[in-house]
């Protein structure tokens, strides 16, 4: 009964950072102020999901978190290319090309690479703060999450028309 519980709390929780993803994309012609509210939620919501879920002690936890905020940071700029991506392909989308797509793909590709060599980086020192099945529940949890957004992100990108430029 308790595994279900945590799973029905996990899917309340991913359910919210999605709806703050949208409110994200949503939020890109808004003033600035919005965005960062908007953004601020979201790392706090993502936060609290992974406290829930990690059960840290004490000790661990005080280890854990500068951790984990340090990589999130990094994992933000990552998530702004993202935008500005999401956001070029958009402007792009009537007027598509060759040379556009091929630079859009190319930074997607990039922006791909990065997120799995931070992924790696960042192992090791996950691995100094906690036990290695702590990790790999943490890692799992960030895995959950990037799936659930992603798949938000597909489902809201159309596919660019075969009959592009």
């Amino acid at each position: 009964m308790k595994r279900k519980r945590g799973n029905t709390q996990l899917t309340v929780i991913l359910a919210g950072l999605i709806l703050v993803v949208a409110g994200v994309l949503a939020a890109q012609d808004k003033p600035a102020d919005n965005m960062q509210f908007v953004l601020e939620k979201a790392r706090a919501d993502k936060k609290l999901l992974v406290a829930q879920n990690m059960q840290l002690s004490d000790s661990e936890a005080k280890a854990f978190w500068p951790v984990y905020n340090r990589y999130q940071d990094e994992l933000f700029l990552l998530r702004t290319r993202t935008v500005k991506l999401i956001k070029d392909y958009v402007a792009s989308y009537d007027t598509m090309n060759d040379a556009t797509a091929n630079r859009l793909l190319d930074e997607y590709l990039t922006i791909e690479k990065l997120r799995l060599k931070l992924r790696i980086e960042y192992l090791p020192k996950f691995r100094n703060v906690l036990p290695s099945v702590k990790v790999m529940r943490y890692y799992q949890l960030e895995n959950k999450i990037n799936v659930a957004i992603d798949y938000e992100l597909a489902a809201a990108i159309p596919l660019i028309a075969t009959n592009a430029k």
